[in-house]
C-alpha cells in the first residue's frame, strides 16, 4: 500500500484519498467531450485515522474555505489534458497544502515603534488637527 508523506509525523495512505474524474473545460481538441481529465481529490479530514486531534483542529481551522460541512477537503486540478498528469498535480497540491497548514505557528515577538515613527505620527496628528481647526467657522469678536 502506498503512502503519501506530508512531513516527519504525518503519513496518509493513498486509500484515504478519493479521486473523482469529470470532463474538463478548456481546450482539448477531439477528446474534449470524451475524456474525463478533470481530477477532484477528496480527503476526509474529520474522520481520518492518520491524523491526531490537534492536527485535525489545525487543518479544519486553516483550510476552512476548502473543507465542506462534512469535513471533507476538496482539491481540483484540470490544467492538463491528461488525466494522469492532473491526478499527479492534485496530489502535489494536496501535499503542499497539508504541509503549509500543519506548519507550527510562529510566535509573534512584540516590538515597539521606533522613536522616528512616533514623532512622525505626532507630527501628522498636529497637521490634521490644524487642518480641521481651519475648516471651522469664524466666530465674531462681539460674542
Amino acid at each position: 500500500m502506498e503512502v503519501v508523506e506530508i512531513n516527519d509525523t504525518v503519513r496518509i495512505p493513498l486509500g484515504e484519498l478519493e479521486f473523482r474524474f469529470a470532463r474538463s473545460g478548456g481546450p482539448g481538441g477531439q477528446n474534449v467531450n470524451k475524456v474525463s481529465s478533470r481530477v477532484e481529490l477528496r480527503f476526509n479530514v474529520k474522520n481520518s485515522p492518520s491524523l491526531t486531534a490537534d492536527q485535525r483542529r489545525k487543518l479544519v481551522s486553516r483550510l476552512r474555505t476548502k473543507i465542506d460541512t462534512k469535513g471533507v477537503l476538496h482539491l481540483v486540478s484540470q490544467e492538463s489534458r491528461s488525466q494522469w498528469k492532473n491526478r499527479e498535480r492534485a496530489l502535489e497540491k494536496f501535499i503542499a497544502l497539508m504541509r503549509l497548514a500543519l506548519r507550527p505557528e510562529q510566535k509573534r515577538i512584540p516590538t515597539k515603534p521606533s522613536s522616528q515613527a512616533s514623532a512622525t505620527r505626532v507630527e501628522e496628528k498636529k497637521i490634521h488637527a490644524t487642518k480641521k481647526r481651519l475648516r471651522q467657522s469664524v466666530r465674531s469678536v462681539e460674542e
